[in-house]
């Protein structure tokens, strides 16, 4: 994609015309398709709570298409192994410098292969953890200790971390949380309404600062 193109998403997404959001579709083996229920929730909330437009079914895109540039907001999930090739590495790379937004939540089980991936995608911008007093964590809803905890799986403290291209967070990878598993359906793990809003909140937030920067 030339850099006409990419201004001109940089300049759509800006203006406010596009709040959509989309769930990336990866190779490796790894369930992508985890936890169905947790976008389209956390976009019913956004919508009534941020006053956002999106659109109640996201979208799925592959790493390695020119479509991810038509969402200034892609989430990713699952549990098990990543794998990108060297096509969809730069594709995500010029997607993120370009001004777009990836939100890596590990599922339980997929922390070392993304790791790994993140590595190849940023070799020179290490993970760096983000504090408490970021912006994610303060507007619209407070967070005074940072990422909440929403499911317990190795008794570690939840951790946030991210990616940042010229002072802008561009990739948020968030650790030993489990948000999207609070986004999901109630039935799904009968998570209490405190945690389940906890979680939407914190998503909220995420989206917040993706569509306010």
């Amino acid at each position: 994609m030339n850099k006409v193109l990419l201004f001109g998403f940089l300049l759509f997404w800006n203006l406010g015309f596009s709040q959509e959001i989309a769930l990336l579709k990866y190779n490796g083996g790894g369930d992508w398709y985890s936890n169905p229920t947790a976008l389209p929730n956390l976009i019913r909330f956004s919508n009534q709570y941020l006053n956002t437009r999106i659109k109640n079914k996201p979208a799925t895109v592959s790493p390695g298409s020119s479509d991810i540039f038509s969402y200034p907001f892609i989430h990713m999930t699952g549990h098990g192994n990543v794998v990108f090739n060297d096509q969809e590495q730069e594709n995500l790379r010029n997607y993120l410098s370009a001004g777009g937004f990836l939100h890596i939540d590990d599922n339980y089980g997929m922390d070392k292969y993304i790791r790994e991936n993140i590595k190849k995608l940023f070799p020179n911008n290490p993970l760096i953890e983000i504090p408490a007093s970021h912006n994610i964590f303060q507007k619209p809803f407070t967070f005074p200790n940072g990422l909440p905890k929403i499911h317990e799986h190795d008794g570690k403290k939840p951790q946030a971390f991210g990616i940042f291209i010229n002072n802008r967070l561009a990739l948020l990878y968030t650790f030993e949380c489990d948000l999207g598993d609070g986004w999901e359906d109630y039935e799904v793990h009968n998570d209490p309404k405190e945690v389940r809003e906890k979680a939407l909140k914190m998503g909220a937030n995420i989206l917040y600062n993706v569509f306010n920067n």
